[in-house]
């Protein structure tokens, strides 16, 4: 009786052993591979792991781009676009006009230059408004110490003086020439041929206005002397000079 209860295992007894113990083998033997892969894991850097992403190692995870050509389902409906594609910082809905940089000096719908309509038009700055910026400048010289805006306010203030000395200078040529033309459109009614200016008369006539005007408020004399004094100056640089050689 023993030897019948202890028989001989068959062939499918057999096979299903030995799969369970391949099962048992493959299973601790990946049970390992993954404990070894997760300690090489832990010891990579996240800078090695990000070289890892850019070379493409998880291109394969990612849906592919693929660029679909947007059409309308219909020509009464609008075409669909996707919400998630960004809109473009510059999107030109309208044509706009090309900005076209004019210069008003150059340009034949701007008219012709009138100077004398210029000086009645602003007369206002060179009589009230740049004496005016002047002494507020020549206050402001006072509080200020440091050089380099004391050289700024300085420089403001001789363009102003040079503004002023100019438009001055052609008033009086403005006021001679309106005098001129005046006494000439006279002449004309009368049949006598017009008398035209020259450059030269101008500045002779300017020049006797201004000492006219320098005589009647008292500074005549001031002005000759500094005039003389300048001619001098100019005289003595062009004088020749005694050599150290020279015996008298």
């Amino acid at each position: 009786m023993a030897q019948e209860r202890s028989r001989i295992p068959g062939s499918i007894e057999t096979q299903y052993e030995e799969s369970e113990t391949d099962e048992s083998s493959l299973s601790s033997s990946s049970s390992e591979d993954e404990e070894e892969i997760e300690k090489e894991l832990a010891d990579v850097t996240f800078e090695e792991l990000q070289k890892a992403r850019s070379n493409g190692a998880h291109a394969f995870l990612q849906k592919p781009n693929e660029d679909k050509k947007l059409k309308r389902a219909n020509k009464n409906r609008p075409m669909e676009a996707s919400s998630k594609k960004p809109v473009s910082g510059f999107r030109e809905v309208i044509q706009a006009p090309k900005k076209v940089v004019r210069d008003p000096r150059f340009e034949s719908l701007c008219g012709k230059l009138d100077p004398e309509g210029f000086r009645k038009r602003y007369n206002f700055l060179y009589e009230n408004d740049l004496p005016a910026e002047r002494q507020a400048l020549k206050k402001q010289l006072r509080k200020y110490k440091d050089p380099k805006r004391i050289n700024e306010i300085e420089e403001q203030i001789s363009w102003i003086d040079k503004q002023l000395k100019s438009g001055s200078a052609k008033n009086i040529d403005a006021e001679i020439l309106a005098k001129h033309k005046k006494k000439e459109r006279e002449a004309a009614k009368q049949g006598k041929r017009p008398f035209y200016l020259k450059k030269s008369e101008i500045r002779k006539q300017s020049l006797i206005e201004k000492y006219k005007h320098l005589k009647s408020s008292g500074k005549l004399e001031s002005f000759v002397e500094k005039r003389r004094r300048r001619n001098a100056a100019k005289d003595h640089r062009y004088m020749p000079y005694r050599r150290s050689g020279d015996v008298e």
